[in-house]
């Protein structure tokens, strides 16, 4: 539990403020339940105190990774996309100031859901929260998102 699946995204060891962050996007509807209509049937069914046992519950597990196969020549491009347009909000798992960063966590993450949530800010069916995060998905040029998931998937998690 925690550890998703292809279109789930892994939120066990991610800080509880972004599980919290999420799940009220969903609430408020800024993020649409497109797939899995249960999640917003779910989540809108918590209390505020809900929402924390919940977030904090996820946080205390361990950080998992996909463990997905990656092309290494891709994830070294994604490297350089990451490194100039997302690394300022959205840090690795392990990274010591991981709670403080912006943006969730994405290294490790299934390659289907990172390519369907990266499609879904794409064509506007999930809000940015951020115009500057909005700014940099529109000035992806073709192949990057495929570098990104690639680079994201090539993540290992340590325990």
């Amino acid at each position: 539990m925690g550890n998703g699946a292809p279109l789930i995204p892994i939120i066990a060891g991610m800080p509880a403020a972004h599980i919290e962050e999420a799940i009220y996007a969903y609430v408020d509807g800024l993020r649409q339940c497109v797939r899995i209509q249960e999640m917003c049937e779910t989540v809108s069914a918590l209390s505020e105190d809900e929402v924390t046992q919940v977030a904090e519950h996820y946080a205390d597990m361990p950080r998992r990774s996909s463990e997905e196969e990656f092309d290494a020549a891709l994830a070294a491009e994604g490297a350089e996309i990451h490194a100039s347009r997302c690394a300022i909000c959205h840090l690795r798992p392990d990274d010591k100031d991981v709670e403080f960063g912006l943006g969730i966590p994405l290294h490790g993450q299934h390659k289907e859901y990172l390519r369907f949530a990266i499609e879904a800010y794409f064509q506007g069916e999930r809000l940015s929260l951020l115009d500057a995060m909005a700014r940099e998905i529109q000035s992806l040029k073709p192949g990057d998102l495929s570098a990104l998931v690639n680079y994201y998937a090539s993540y290992r998690a340590t325990e």
